[in-house]
């Protein structure tokens, strides 16, 4: 009805308008507007928009009034309600009917339990918060650091191919290189077990040339020709022996190298030059020599050996030229036929062939001689229209006189004699002397003091290796002059650290194994030397082992073991610590390290696998290579083992043990495991269960084993008895947990009653004796936790004939006798409790009951 008349009067307001609209008239000024409903609303909402801004400042402006005859700011009002909020407090609030004072307090006590609580919560939760950010910089840091001990290892392959994998191509040649030495270091120590000849040098040096790495490069030193040097110095392929000492024969290759590259540069000079070296059909030594000083002397004239006509113009003598070079160039036996055929060095002739023969060890009277001639000439110095060339017999006479106070004269008035460091270091190394220690010490005057090689050492040390390598242009000079003047441990050093792109810590590595195995990482270094004879081979030895700990991170343990083999005989001495006749303190450093590396590998994941083989203690596997004596063998797993033992690492353990023979060893390890993981289940540990039947799994296994097994002592037969007694023991102790984890609690105090290691059958009259003095301490350790639970199967067991009231006065009675044990104090309140319980004991048995605590309690507290 009302929605009828809503629309009623709609109507007549309809028509009143429509009646007005008719009587208005038209205007002009006001033209008439129609509109419908909506426009009407819209155009109502527009205006009173525009009144509530018009009004809003006189609003604004009246307040602002107002707080400003209080003496407020309104603006700093406004930023103070922005910045203000309203929060939630929270006070004491009780109800008004709990407000006796006991209420009260009792209502504060709890507030303030609470608030302690809530208040542990947090200083607990910021503890763990700090603990474990500790924990995590911990372990940042120590793997920080052993990220950075790793980069300065020897590794497998050099630092810059890590920074940039891109680089295939290196990484491939590295990949090669490291392959091919690989299979020159099993080849080495195949031939060194079974005592077979073996050049290590020539091996490595054709193993490089295998891989075709160009030399070129504008480098006056490329790692063939370092290699080339190492075969010269070690001598592998030289017939002839020098009677003098391993320094010496140093020496002697180093000075061979020079006169190799020297005649190298020779051949490829007369190749440069062919019509003025005019060689012709020629192809003997000497001829080689006299094309190429046709090239080097061709501003000086006619020579005399091209001379026809000696009368129409005098030639050029080149007596001494022929035979320097041919010395510098090793053709030995055509120098001395040129000064057997000449006369201006007639007297010289005797003096070089006694310096042919002995390997540059003449005698102190030829010696003598030459020092006396090349006095002379000194002292006649040089005369008008004398050719420079004539100098060349200065250096013959110095360096067959051997006097270190004629060579440095020599080399300091005349400093521009060599051209070339190869030059300079190849007459240096010619006069270096060293006399026999029965030589007169009147003959040794201060004009004969022999030029040695400390001397050459001291004086090329003066330089930095930049002043070498030209600040990195030619890295490889300084460990190659290194090399040429016997300091072999720097140059291997220097060579591992190289951050070079051609890997040459590769080279450095093998290069210490070609050293080590010949024995002479300790030739050459002087008085002022900081490496002592232990130290170089312990450094070489360190070099090799980081290397092949490269391999043995990545999982190839064959290769890892060759060089271990290696580092093991360069602290040993070399070739000679093969076959035992190196001294007793390297034998003995051998030994020793061999058996560390061979322990390293043996607690690698499949280490026992590859040493041991798939049965047996290494008779099958690669151990025998290097143990082949079975005591010492057994002897050898059997440290192992307790070393594994000792480290936490109890599977590796067992497997030796078993592996070996020592079977009651490997239970006792099995049942201590057991026992410890019993303890951990009835902690709440979850992998309890699998650990323990891994382990009982283990123990029967080798009692399987143990049964066929021949040879087995009475001693250790008895031992095997005792330990399987103990593994059946904790077994019970085991399946009476898994019973009360199951909710068997009946079945589980059954079992605890049989046990027949403890006195607990309420059958049986009570024992005052400590029957756990004849147990095993793995079974002793888990007798708490399974009287705890026997005390827990009681609570969910009704008793309804009497026997858990026995069983809980056996356990109190066995408590009772072993309170010098110092178990867990909680064990004792537990059994305390259900002892003194008056509505389940007879007046009698509650008195006792009481006695009997509290002489346990008194005892306790005693002890």
């Amino acid at each position: 009805m009302a929605n009828e008349g809503d629309m009623g009067s709609w109507t007549d307001l309809l028509h009143s308008s429509t009646k007005l609209l008719e009587q208005a008239a038209p205007s002009a000024q006001f033209p008439p507007l129609q509109r419908n409903l909506d426009q009407l609303e819209a155009l109502s909402k527009k205006l009173k928009s525009k009144t509530l801004r018009a009004e809003a400042p006189s609003q604004s402006v009246a307040a602002t009034r107002l707080l400003a005859r209080e003496g407020i700011n309104a603006e700093q009002l406004a930023r103070d309600l922005k910045s203000f909020e309203l929060k939630t407090t929270f006070e004491d609030v009780f109800p008004a009917e709990a407000m006796t004072v006991e209420e009260y307090l009792q209502q504060v006590h709890e507030m303030a339990m609470v608030s302690s609580i809530q208040e542990a919560q947090k200083d607990n939760v910021r503890s763990f918060n700090d603990y474990m950010l500790k924990v995590l910089e911990d372990d940042w840091q120590k793997e920080k650091r052993d990220f950075l001990q790793s980069l300065s290892r020897i590794s497998l392959l050099p630092k810059t191919n890590i920074v940039d994998s891109g680089r295939g191509g290196q990484t491939s040649r590295f990949l090669r290189k490291a392959s091919v030495y690989g299979g020159v270091v099993k080849d080495l120590n195949s031939a060194r077990e079974r005592g077979l000849p073996f050049k290590p040098a020539t091996a490595f040096k054709g193993a490089y040339e295998s891989l075709g790495i160009s030399t070129s490069g504008g480098k006056s030193v490329s790692m063939q020709k370092i290699w080339h040097l190492i075969q010269a110095l070690m001598d592998e392929d030289s017939l002839i022996r020098w009677n003098v000492s391993k320094k010496m024969s140093l020496v002697i290759g180093a000075r061979r190298h020079l006169e190799w590259g020297h005649e190298k540069y020779i051949v490829d000079m007369i190749q440069s030059h062919p019509a003025q070296a005019a060689l012709g059909g020629g192809v003997g030594n000497l001829q080689r020599i006299r094309a190429f000083l046709r090239i080097r002397l061709r501003d000086y004239g006619v020579l005399d050996f091209d001379a026809g006509d000696a009368r129409r113009q005098p030639p050029v003598d080149t007596t001494w030229q022929q035979i320097y070079f041919c010395l510098r160039t090793g053709y030995y036996n055509e120098a001395r036929d040129v000064a057997l055929s000449s006369r201006s060095a007639h007297q010289f002739a005797p003096l070089l062939t006694e310096w042919i023969n002995t390997g540059g060890m003449v005698s102190a009277e030829t010696a003598a001689t030459a020092s006396e001639e090349c006095e002379k000439l000194l002292r006649m110095g040089d005369r008008v229209g004398r050719a420079a060339y004539d100098k060349k017999r200065l250096l013959l006479y110095a360096m067959i006189s051997g006097s270190r106070r004629l060579v440095e004269r020599l080399l300091r008035d005349l400093s521009t004699l060599f051209t070339t460091i190869e030059d300079f270091l190849w007459f240096k190394l010619s006069a270096i002397r060293e006399f026999p220690l029965g030589g007169s010490s009147a003959i040794l005057s201060e004009s004969s003091v022999p030029y040695s090689l400390e001397d050459l050492q001291a004086y090329l040390n003066k330089f930095e290796a930049s002043y070498y390598t030209k600040n990195g242009k030619d890295p490889l000079v300084y460990p190659y002059i290194l090399l040429l003047s016997i300091q072999f441990l720097p140059a291997i050093l220097y060579l591992s650290k190289e951050a070079g792109d051609e890997g040459y810590n590769i080279d450095a590595t093998h290069i210490a194994i070609v050293l080590a195995d010949h024995g002479v990482l300790t030739e050459g270094t002087g008085a002022g030397s900081k490496f002592g004879v232990m130290d170089a081979y312990a450094e070489a030895s360190s070099m090799i082992q980081q290397y092949g700990s490269s391999y043995l991170r990545l999982g190839d343990l064959s290769m890892a073991l060759e060089y271990y083999a290696q580092a093991a005989a360069a602290v040993g001495g070399g070739r000679l610590s093969w076959t035992g006749r190196g001294n007793a303190d390297q034998q003995r450093q051998r030994s020793l390290m061999l058996k560390q590396l061979l322990t390293e590998l043996l607690l690698r994941d499949g280490g026992i696998y590859f040493l041991l083989g798939p049965r047996g203690s290494g008779e099958e596997g690669e151990l025998t290579r290097f143990i082949p004596d079975i005591k010492t063998r057994q002897q050898f797993l059997l440290e192992a083992a307790r070393q594994c033992l000792e480290a936490g690492i109890y599977d590796k353990s067992i497997e030796i043990l078993k592996r070996i023979g020592a079977f009651s060893m490997a239970l006792d390890t099995i049942n201590k495991c057991l026992s410890d993981s019993i303890c951990a289940l009835s902690r709440g540990r979850l992998d309890g269960e699998s650990q323990t039947a891994g382990l009982i799994h283990s123990g029967n296994e080798i009692l399987e084993t143990y049964k066929y097994s021949p040879e087995i002592s009475p001693q250790e037969r008895e031992n095997v008895m005792e330990q399987q007694t103990v593994l059946r023991q904790l077994e019970a102790i085991l399946s009476i947990y898994k019973l009360a984890r199951a909710g068997h609690y009946l079945d589980a105090l059954r079992e605890v009653a049989k046990l027949p290691f403890l006195p607990l059958d309420p059958r049986t009259p009570d024992v005052t004796t400590d029957v756990l003095q004849n147990l095993s301490p793995y079974v002793q350790a888990c007798v708490p936790d399974l009287l705890k639970v026997a005390l827990s199967c009681m609570d969910n067991v009704p008793d309804s004939d009497g026997s858990l009231r026995t069983l809980r006065a056996k356990i109190a009675n066995f408590l009772a006798n072993n309170l010098k044990r110092n178990w867990p104090r909680d064990l004792y309140e537990k059994v305390a409790r259900k002892l003194v319980n008056p509505r389940r004991l007879s007046l009698s048995s509650f008195l006792s009951s009481i006695v009997q605590v509290a002489f346990a309690w008194a005892s306790f507290d005693c002890t």
